[in-house]
């Protein structure tokens, strides 16, 4: 049972058409040190046996909930259930991944050891049986906002800045700003989200511990010249966030030459772990890795 003073994580798992790896996922997180947690699994009108290994989970342990939804994609799924988390905060799971055992407790604890709004770790990238640390910040630090940011206009294109599945939020912050996922945009809404998030914390806590297992799977080409074009329009867009960002922090006259590198780091096609080509992949997982991912 938790404790009374172990404040309560709300982990999100949008689900679609990942029957063969969901299994793993909520078990990893059913296996959680950090018990008192809320899991709100979210169909997004899978088509596969999805929705029933959910419903089992659901059944084995009330911290897990089941929300069905017709297929409107990953942004969709999670605005539904940030409607109805409860937690003090917030932490995102995809589908077809894992996390490790000790992930909540670790990131909780650093939130509450540090005072820290954010919370991002390393994370292990699963390829086949090759597993590999990724990160960017190295060792332990507490950031301030411009500290932070002036670190991640080093490497904006890294997973570990853009995605959502490393980190940990503050419900309260996500509440009173309003902030949800861009239902319409198609490549970056992970990253819209934390710009955004960004402009509100006071600090934050950068753990060197990898936590979160990202499993490298195939996955379906989209090559279509529609998508094309509305992919770059939606990378100027997360330019525009990301540019703004850094004009509000006053870092833009400093940190100007570094923040138009962004263009060049994703213009060949979106967000890249360091040293690596771009995965595209279809809408299987949620919409794998959005923001990261085609």
């Amino acid at each position: 049972m938790p404790s009374l003073n172990e404040p309560l994580v709300s982990i999100i798992v949008p689900v679609y058409n990942v029957e063969s790896y969901l299994s793993p996922c909520l078990e990893s997180i059913q296996r959680q040190s950090w018990r008192n947690l809320e899991v709100l699994m979210v169909d997004d009108g899978s088509t596969d046996g999805s929705s029933a290994v959910c419903a089992d989970m659901a059944v084995a342990d009330p911290r897990f909930r089941l929300l069905r939804q017709e297929n409107a994609g990953v942004s969709a799924a999670r605005n539904a259930a940030l409607t109805l988390a409860g937690g003090k905060y917030l932490q995102f799971v995809d589908g077809d991944d894992r996390i490790h055992p000790q992930a909540t407790e670790t990131l909780v604890h650093a939130a509450e050891a540090m005072g820290a709004d954010l919370v991002l770790s390393h994370f292990y990238r699963v390829d086949g049986e090759r597993q590999a640390v990724r990160g960017h910040i190295k060792g332990e630090r507490l950031l301030t906002r411009q500290e932070f940011a002036r670190e991640m206009v080093k490497a904006p294109a890294n997973y570990y800045y853009g995605v959502l599945w490393n980190k940990l939020y503050r419900r309260s912050i996500v509440e009173s700003r309003g902030l949800r996922f861009e239902r319409e945009v198609a490549w970056g809404e992970d990253f819209l989200f934390n710009l955004e998030y960004i402009r509100s914390v006071r600090l934050v806590a950068a753990v060197p511990r990898p936590l979160y297992y990202y499993i490298k799977r195939p996955g379906s080409l989209v090559s279509t010249q529609a998508t094309l074009r509305r992919t770059i329009e939606m990378k100027r867009t997360t330019f525009d966030y990301y540019k703004d960002l850094y004009q509000d922090l006053d870092l833009y006259d400093e940190q100007k030459a570094k923040v138009y590198r962004y263009l060049i780091s994703t213009a060949v096609d979106g967000l890249t772990l360091p040293g690596e080509g771009v995965e595209r992949r279809g809408r299987s997982a949620a919409g794998r890795r959005a923001g990261q991912e085609g």
